[in-house]
C-alpha cells in the first residue's frame, strides 16, 4: 500500500511538472511573439514610436493580454535590450580565422561596427540613450559587458592593457557607425575606414611602432616588348 501511494504521489508531481513546463512553454512562447512585434514596430516608427495600443494590434492581441506579460513599455524594451544583447554577445563571440592580435583586433572592430550598422534601431537601443527614464536590467545588460569584455581581451593580446584605451577604441568604432549609419545607410563607406582606423589606434596606445599589416599587392609594370628599346 505504501509504495502504491509512492507512485501515485510520483504520477502526481510528473503531472503538475509537465503542466507547469507547458504554461511556461507557452507564456515564453507569447513573450517572444510580443518582442518580435515590438522589433517590427519600433523598425518602422523608432524606439519612442513603440505604442502599447498599435503592438497589440500588430501581435494581434489585445492591450491588457500584453499587460499580462510585460508591466510596463519599459518592461518590453527591457526584453528587446536582452535579447540585442545575447545577439551582439554571440556575434563577439564567433572565432576568426586568424590567431595575429593586429588582425584580430581588426577583425573584431569590424565585427562590431558592421552589427551595429546593420540594424540602427538595434544599435540605438543598445549604445545610445534615446529612451529617457528607461534603464536596462543587470540579467538584460550582462552579454552586452561579456561581449564588450571581448573586445577588452583582443586589446590586452595586443599589450594595450589601459582602461582608457578601451573607451578610446569603443569610441572610434561607434563614431565610424554612427557616421556610416547616417550618412550612408546600406553602404560601408564608413565600415572601410576600420583598417586605417585600427593602425591609427594602435600607433597611438603602443609605445613603439604599430604591427605592420600586409601591404596590398602593387601592380606589376606592362612588360617591355622585344626590340623596343
Amino acid at each position: 500500500m505504501q509504495n502504491l501511494d509512492t507512485v501515485q504521489v510520483l504520477r502526481a508531481m510528473i503531472r503538475k511538472s509537465e503542466k507547469t513546463g507547458w504554461r511556461e512553454a507557452r507564456r515564453r512562447s507569447a513573450r517572444d511573439a510580443i518582442v518580435g512585434a515590438a522589433w517590427n514596430l519600433v523598425g518602422e516608427e523608432g524606439l519612442a514610436g513603440l505604442s502599447l495600443r498599435d503592438l497589440a494590434r500588430r501581435a494581434g492581441i489585445t492591450t491588457p493580454t500584453v499587460y499580462a506579460y510585460f508591466d510596463s513599455k519599459n518592461a518590453i524594451y527591457d526584453a528587446m535590450f536582452g535579447q540585442a544583447a545575447r545577439q551582439f554577445a554571440s556575434q563577439m563571440d564567433e572565432p576568426h580565422d586568424s590567431d595575429k592580435p593586429r588582425e584580430v583586433l581588426a577583425a573584431t572592430a569590424r565585427r562590431f561596427a558592421v552589427f551595429c550598422a546593420s540594424d540602427p534601431v538595434r544599435y540605438q537601443l543598445l549604445f545610445q540613450r534615446t529612451l529617457p527614464g528607461f534603464v536596462p536590467s543587470a540579467e538584460s545588460y550582462a552579454p552586452a559587458v561579456r561581449a564588450v569584455g571581448v573586445l577588452r581581451e583582443v586589446l590586452v593580446r595586443n599589450a594595450i592593457t589601459e582602461p582608457r584605451h578601451l573607451d578610446l577604441a569603443t569610441a572610434l568604432v561607434t563614431g565610424l557607425v554612427d557616421q556610416q549609419v547616417s550618412n550612408d545607410p546600406g553602404g560601408d563607406r564608413w565600415i572601410r575606414l576600420i583598417d586605417e582606423s585600427v593602425d591609427m589606434f594602435l600607433a597611438h596606445c603602443l609605445p613603439g611602432p604599430a604591427p605592420a599589416r600586409p601591404a596590398p599587392a602593387l601592380p606589376q609594370p606592362p612588360a617591355i616588348p622585344k626590340g623596343a628599346a
